[in-house]
This record gives structure tokens, C-alpha cells and sequence, in this order.
């Protein structure tokens, strides 16, 4: 079965950061290749404002910027049309990721990530590819038949509308989880490209707080292997080993456009770091 190395499966990487992060972006810049995609979350604690200057800072340094839209948290249409427009007027506005979202009920119109596609304004504001989310290791308040049913429906939704799309993953600490959900997604007739979902170094203690709020599976032996020590929770940990294993177990040929996506638990100029050092590295 041919493979791919830990090195090239980072080709073409994308990492995130929130609006409050426009000096760490402008920090890890020169270690990011021009191109670069960095989405930029939709938090709860910041605005308008914040979200949009930071796509337009993305832009400025030559990456690409991808806004996060959160379906649930948007109180009207026209809260949409607002945002769609002012990421459009600073040339930020061609890819986004669009997402259901943490409220458990919508604040307004939008109930989830379908109802935000089939509504038609992303195409009207300049969006060109829409980034959808994949869970390998299930939700938490989802079950595993909806979650799989909204995939194919969204997928279905994005290419009647004409648009470009792809997949980003919660992040796992398991590759054979990983990796049998690809086949999975596949099976069904999905071929979108494939973000993995990967955590960049970051604190133990941190990364088991987020596994848990996000139902990622924490098991002795599962953490072990990715390299989390439990006895050591003020240790740090990078995912080279998740990396690596996750690469030695694709198949181009039967997982298709798989790359991957890294979280900045650890901030955003140490996950840039990293990925410059693991892709220069043995």
C-alpha cells in the first residue's frame, strides 16, 4: 500500500486563530508558507469588528483567511448578511467554515450549518469554498446517524450550489480512529478533501480539558501512545507521533486529498514552529 511521510502529509497545512490573535499571526507569518489557509474562529466573547479585522490581517500577510460562521449563534439574517459583507469589502470573504455552533438552541434563523448553506448568501458575498466539520470519534449530544446524515447533506447541498468544499475534522487523538472514519466517509460516496483535525504542542493538562469537553477519547492507553503523559500534567506534547502514524496508514489512492488541520491550544506562533521544525526534521 503506498504511503505518505509525517513531513508531506503537513504539505499545504492549515492552523487557526481567534480575533484576539492579530499580533501572533503576524508573528508566525514568515514560518507559514504564502497560501496558507487560517481560520478564524467565531467566539462567543468577540465582535464584529474583531473577526473581520483579523481575516483582513490574514489577508494582508498573503495567507488566506477562513471566518468561521456559526449558524446557531447568529441572531437574524440580516446579522449574516452584515458579516458576509464586511468580510467581502476587505477581500475575506471567498472561503469560510461554517458550523452548527455551541448554543444548544439557535439564537435566531439558522438551526444549524445546512440551513446557512441553503440559504443562498454565501454565493451573493463572494464565497467560493465552504469548509464543513467531520467528528471521527462522534459528538458528545449527536448521534452517529445524524452526524452522518448532515455530512451527506451538506456535501450534497455544496455541490448543487456550485461551491467548493472540504472537510475539517475534530481533532483525535487515535490515527485508527482517524483513519476508519476516512473509509467510512469515502464508503458513502463523500470525496471532498480532508483536514485532520491535530492538535499543536501544547500543555497536557490543556489538551485532556479540551478531549474531554469535546468527547475525544482519553483512554490510558490511547494517550500513552500519542505521548500525553498522566503523571505529568505540566508536561507538554506535540503530535509527531499521531502524525507519523496517522501518514503510515494512508492510502492516496483509497483516502483520497487528506491534509491536515492544526488547533492552536498552544498558541499560534509554537504550533507554527512546530509544523516548520517537523517538515525540516529527520
Amino acid at each position: 500500500m503506498p504511503t505518505v511521510s509525517g513531513a508531506r502529509l503537513l504539505d499545504g497545512f492549515s492552523l487557526e486563530m481567534t480575533g484576539k490573535d492579530v499580533d501572533a499571526v503576524r508573528q508566525a507569518a514568515p514560518r507559514l508558507a504564502p497560501g496558507t489557509r487560517v481560520n478564524v474562529t467565531y467566539l462567543a466573547n468577540e465582535d464584529l469588528g474583531m473577526r473581520v479585522a483579523a481575516a483582513q490581517a490574514v489577508r494582508s500577510l498573503g495567507l488566506v483567511p477562513v471566518p468561521h460562521v456559526s449558524a446557531r449563534r447568529l441572531a437574524s439574517r440580516d446579522q449574516l448578511v452584515e458579516f458576509l459583507a464586511s468580510l467581502q469589502a476587505v477581500d475575506a470573504s471567498s472561503d469560510v467554515f461554517v458550523i452548527g455552533g455551541d448554543p444548544p438552541a439557535p439564537e435566531g434563523p439558522f438551526s444549524d450549518a445546512l440551513s446557512v448553506i441553503r440559504s443562498g448568501l454565501l454565493q451573493e458575498h463572494g464565497v467560493a469554498h465552504v469548509g464543513i466539520s467531520g467528528y471521527p470519534e462522534g459528538h458528545p449530544e449527536i448521534t452517529d446517524a445524524a452526524l452522518w446524515s448532515a455530512l451527506s447533506e451538506k456535501a450534497a447541498a455544496l455541490a448543487d450550489a456550485g461551491l467548493d468544499a472540504s472537510i475539517i475534522t475534530q481533532f483525535s487523538f487515535d490515527p485508527d480512529a482517524v483513519v476508519a472514519w476516512i473509509a467510512a466517509v469515502r464508503s458513502r460516496g463523500v470525496n471532498l478533501p480532508i483536514r485532520v483535525g491535530v492538535p499543536g504542542p501544547a500543555g497536557v493538562k490543556r489538551l485532556l480539558g479540551y478531549a474531554r469537553r469535546f468527547g475525544v477519547g482519553t483512554s490510558t492507553g490511547m494517550v500513552r501512545k500519542y505521548g500525553l503523559s498522566l503523571t505529568n500534567l505540566a508536561g507538554t506534547a506535540g503530535p509527531d507521533r499521531f502524525v507519523r502514524a496517522l501518514a503510515a496508514q494512508l492510502d492516496p489512492g483509497a483516502h483520497g486529498d487528506v491534509r491536515l488541520h492544526l488547533y492552536t491550544f498552544g498558541g499560534l506562533v509554537a504550533t507554527a514552529e512546530w509544523a516548520q521544525a517537523f517538515r525540516s526534521g529527520p
